[in-house]
């Protein structure tokens, strides 16, 4: 089965400088030796984005770039079966979201990955992840994006970035792992999927304001972090999406910036949550005011979502309303 790989950039493919790790590595060579003899090599292609980058410098019109890419390897003679991204850490969950909802009509693998150690350096989990992933991304049964990491393959649409030095640094707090690699493979979920969306626009970057709430924090703080007024604002709330609603002017200010066709999303900041507006009365106020939440969706689900619904041309209250509907198994329905 054709496979492509395409590098974006990040620690997989670091060596050393005198100004910290910078992308460097020779990784078309590397994977190349790392397969040779084997399966996987047979017919793998390679592609890398110009100029790399670190993740942490990653943007929605980084996101596009690597659509971009993996269309252009799904056509023609040569066209790929599964592909694989080789991505850094730090916003892969971010990235992987992203990939989920602009290719859901790509009818073919998509498997993420990378690694905590550059693929050069000894004892790297570089090797283990990117043969992982090449292996789910020739299996049909990991149909759509997901994301290898660590021996688990979870949902593309379902992770969240965990550990900053573990060799399982991702989690699907939500959405059981795909599968498990092993001898053989343990195969244990079935991917939620959504509506999809025909013919998306391509990402392009927009201003959504995320703000975490604290105790104390003021209307006055609040109002002057809203202004000028971002095009949505995902409002990072306690528990099931309480806020504290007795605060003078809050509900009042989250209405006026709903009046003035700037989308709110409530989500949590919670690990495992899921938003319900309606449970308490301190998250009523928010829905009363006209805010919607964000279900059992990731913060990184949720971020890359709102900017694809803008993407898409959506505001307002169009898009608070599809931010409950899944496109790309990213939430739970009901």
């Amino acid at each position: 089965m054709p496979l492509h790989v395409t590098y974006t950039g990040g620690t997989i493919g670091m060596v050393d400088s005198p100004r910290g790790l910078v992308p460097g590595a020779d990784l078309e060579g590397w994977l190349t030796r790392l397969l040779e003899g084997t399966d996987l090599a047979d017919g793998l292609t390679f592609s890398s984005l110009d100029p790399l980058i670190d993740s942490s410098n990653a943007t929605p019109e980084s996101w596009q770039q690597v659509v971009d890419d993996v269309r252009a390897h799904t056509h023609g003679p040569h066209a790929a079966a599964g592909l694989v991204i080789l991505h850094g850490t730090d916003t892969m969950a971010y990235t992987s979201a992203a990939l989920s909802y602009a290719l859901t009509d790509l009818g073919r693998p998509v498997v993420i990955t990378g690694s905590q150690l550059p693929a050069l350096s000894p004892g790297s989990d570089a090797a283990a992840n990117a043969i992982g992933a090449l292996q789910a991304a020739g299996d049909p049964r990991a149909a759509g994006v997901s994301l290898f990491f660590g021996h688990h393959l979870l949902v593309g649409s379902r992770v969240t970035k965990t550990s900053a030095w573990s060799f399982e640094a991702f989690s699907s707090p939500a959405h059981p792992p795909l599968a498990r690699a092993g001898a053989p493979w343990q195969w244990s979920a079935t991917p939620r999927t959504g509506e999809g969306w025909q013919q998306p626009l391509p990402y392009r970057r927009h201003d959504v304001a995320v703000i975490d709430v604290a105790p104390g924090l003021t209307t006055a703080r609040l109002e002057a972090m809203l202004t000028p007024l971002p095009e949505a604002v995902i409002l990072r709330a306690f528990g099931v999406g309480n806020v504290p609603s007795s605060e003078p002017g809050l509900p009042e200010l989250i209405a006026s910036v709903t009046a003035a066709g700037t989308a709110v999303v409530v989500a949590s900041q919670c690990l495992e949550a899921r938003v319900s507006l309606g449970l308490y009365e301190t998250g009523d106020a928010m829905a009363r005011a006209g805010a919607v939440g964000s279900g059992d969706m990731t913060l990184e689900a949720v971020y890359a979502k709102v900017q694809f619904l803008l993407s898409q041309g959506l505001r307002g209250a169009e898009l608070a309303a599809w931010v409950g509907r899944p496109l790309a198994g990213e939430l739970t329905r009901g």
